[in-house]
This record gives structure tokens, sequence and C-alpha cells, in this order.
């Protein structure tokens, strides 16, 4: 179960509207980059170019996407709902 995120201080620090990388880990799967653009489409329409890297034996896959996000909400967000999707093990 994935906790929401709660407390982050991004509005100190960052000025919205503004791009944020995101890095995706999880299960390498046919299907795991189009669910993390799904969700992203979801939250911060836009038009994504991700760059996906696969792990030495291939198990797992990396992928690393820019979105730009209009306030710490749309952050928080997009951890927690790309966090819950079943093959993604790690959102940096």
């Amino acid at each position: 179960m994935v906790k929401p995120v709660k407390n982050t201080k991004f509005d100190e620090f960052l000025e919205f509207p503004c791009p944020f990388t995101f890095k995706i880990m999880g299960l390498a799967n046919v299907s795991l980059t189009d669910q993390v653009i799904a969700k992203l489409q979801a939250i911060v329409p836009g038009d994504y170019s991700p760059k996906v890297k696969p792990s030495s034996k291939g198990t797992y896959e990396s992928i690393t996407v820019v979105a730009t996000v209009g306030s710490k909400e749309d952050i928080e967000q997009i951890y927690t709902e790309v966090g819950g999707l079943d093959d993604v093990r790690y959102v940096l």
C-alpha cells in the first residue's frame, strides 16, 4: 500500500508551473511505460518522451520522464498515483 506524501516543501523551493523530472523503477513489462504515462496524462496532460532503460538482467526497468507541474499537489498526486501501480517499485 502506498502512503500519501505529506508535508512536502516543494512549494518553498519551486516556482510553478515548472518542469519536474520523475524517475520510476519497476518490473519490466510491455505496458509499464504506458501505465505511467496514462497516470501522468490524467494529472498533468502533455507530450511526454519517456526514456526507458532496462536493468542488466532485464528484470527491471527505469523510466525517466519530465512533466510540467502546476503545484506541489500535482507532484504529490503523481508520486501517489504512479507509486500505486502494481509493477512500480520506486518513484524518485
